[in-house]
Formats: structure tokens, sequence, C-alpha cells
């Protein structure tokens, strides 16, 4: 009668994504969130505030007219979403994934921050109100002012570009979301006893040895 042994061989273990817990990749970690978040709250609150006012021409008389940011320019809250998306998206993918994201969410800011800069003196919103108004579609806004919520928006943007631009340089030293809670089949490593050797015969498998 021959016997075969048969000795387990241990599953390989997965490689854990590299994430080094350092005070320094804490901390940017956390100004990057801080500040992406911070940034993209102010770019939707303030770009929700008025940002011009005026005079529409109407009869013998003037009407007072104004405009928000919305109605100026709508770019700065769209890519305070994207901004937010983006950042997210940061720690669900790595390597060149988490560049792209980070670059992405770099010019997220960016465009804000300039959009909001741009309308800041813009008079075509408010111009637009007054020919609405007046029936008259050669009428302007007079007495044309500007509130400071234009660079309040702007500014927002700012802090969002500053976090793409610490995603840029330090992401990759930042933990994944992907690497602890995806399941892709990698076999885990196996935690119970095991026996040292089973013998197999032609009546079946026997085992033998004693568990350790």
């Amino acid at each position: 009668m021959e016997y075969v042994s048969a000795v387990p061989v241990p599953q390989p273990r997965a490689e854990a994504a590299a994430a080094p817990d350092s005070a320094g990749s804490r901390r940017t970690l956390a100004a990057g969130l801080l500040l992406g978040a911070a940034g993209a709250t102010v770019v939707l609150l303030a770009s929700g505030q008025t940002w011009a006012e005026g005079k529409a021409p109407v009869g013998g008389g003037t009407l007072p007219l104004s405009a928000d940011g919305q109605d100026v320019t709508g770019l700065p809250a769209a890519l305070a979403i994207v901004g937010l998306a983006a950042l997210v998206a940061v720690f669900a993918v790595r390597g060149t994934g988490r560049r792209v994201v980070a670059g992405l969410l770099a010019l997220s800011g960016l465009g804000a921050a300039l959009s909001a800069f741009i309308g800041a003196s813009d008079s075509g919103a408010l111009d637009e109100k007054a020919a609405q108004t007046s029936g008259d579609s050669a009428a302007t806004i007079t007495a044309l002012s500007h509130t400071a919520w234009p660079y309040v928006t702007g500014a927002g943007g700012l802090l969002i570009l500053l976090a793409g631009l610490l995603a840029l340089r330090y992401g990759s030293r930042w933990p994944t979301m992907s690497g602890r809670y995806e399941r892709d089949g990698t076999p885990r490593p196996w935690h119970g006893r095991t026996p040292r050797a089973f013998r197999l015969d032609h009546a079946g498998l026997a085992g033998s040895g004693t568990a350790p």
C-alpha cells in the first residue's frame, strides 16, 4: 500500500496597500480634506449671495435690481460640486488614477476662482434684467455696484486648488479606501490550526499526525 504525504501549502498573503502611518501624511491628509470641503462650501454659499446691484430705468424713474452669483455665472458652483466629487474619488483610486483625480480637483478649484474673479466686474446679468424690466432691449443698468461676495467665492475656489495641489504632492502617501473594502477574490491568510500531515491511500483520505 502506497502512502502519499501532502503538506498544505500556506496561502500567500494579500499585499496591503502602502499607507505609511506617519505624522506628515496624516497632517497633509487632514489639511487636504479640510481645504477641499471648506472651499467647496464657501463657493456654494457665496455664489448664492448678491454679487451686483444697480438701477434700471423704468418710465420716468428707476427700479433697483440685484443679481446673485448664479445670475452672473454658474461656473463656480458647478466646479465646486466637481471638486467635492474629486475629493472623495481621491481615496477610491490609487497610482496614476489618483494623480489624475487630484489634477481634476486642482483644476476645478482654479476654474471656480477665475470665473468668480472675472464675474466680480460683470454687468451683463443686470443689463439683461434691466432690459426685461423696462421692456427696452437697449436698456442698460445704471448706478452699478458690486459686493465682496465674488471675491469670497474666488477665495473658496483657491482653497479647493490648494487641496488639489496637496493631493498631487502628497496623495501617494495617503491611504486608499479600495484597498480596505474591495473584495477581489484574493486568498486571505488562514488563522486556524492546521494538521501537520495527511496520508492518502486507496480507501480515501485519512489524517495522520496530531494537531499541534
